[in-house]
């Protein structure tokens, strides 16, 4: 896990001997960025982490035409639709919601009456389960996910650690 990889999730000693592998030092900046990725791994898991969640806590679908209202917003404005105000407003929300993920490539995979069940689209032998009341079945905390081989951390993420890509 080493090769300084650091938009991946790996454990704490392997971020910490990795950093230093690259650095060669440890100062102020380097302290502050390993205690961020030590409270990183100390948060609860939650679904909000893997998939857009609204107000309510309900799973979010992607809006209909979201995808090109993202062109239609972006620099290079290549289509052009007119949207109303409530599909604008719900664009808005679901991006809002996925800017809040820490894990990217999830997907849901079963939403039942009590179990959510979300699996990686990269790998899909990484499946994780959570309650409906949101909290997860077995994992715990965000650590608890380093047996995993392969997480990706978002831009979110890797901003909350202190991380600059």
């Amino acid at each position: 896990m080493q090769n300084y990889d650091f938009h991946r999730l790996i454990p704490m000693t392997s971020f910490v001997i990795d950093y230093y592998s690259h650095e060669g030092y440890a100062d102020l900046q380097t302290l502050q960025l390993m205690k961020n990725y030590a409270n990183f791994l100390r948060q609860p898991l939650s679904l909000k982490m893997f998939v857009p969640i609204d107000s309510d806590g309900e799973i979010m679908k992607e809006p209909e035409n979201f995808q090109d209202w993202k062109e239609q917003n972006s620099k290079v404005k290549k289509v052009h639709i007119i949207f109303s105000k409530e599909q604008i407003e719900k664009f808005k929300l679901y991006e809002k919601a996925k800017k809040k993920i820490l894990f990217e490539g999830f997907t849901v995979a079963y939403n039942g009456y009590s179990v959510v069940r979300i699996v990686a689209s990269y790998d899909e032998t990484i499946d994780i389960s959570f309650k409906k009341d949101l909290t997860p079945q077995i994992p715990s905390d965000v650590e608890s996910l380093t047996v995993y081989d392969v997480i990706y951390l978002s831009q979110t993420s890797l901003k909350l650690i202190g991380i600059k890509k």
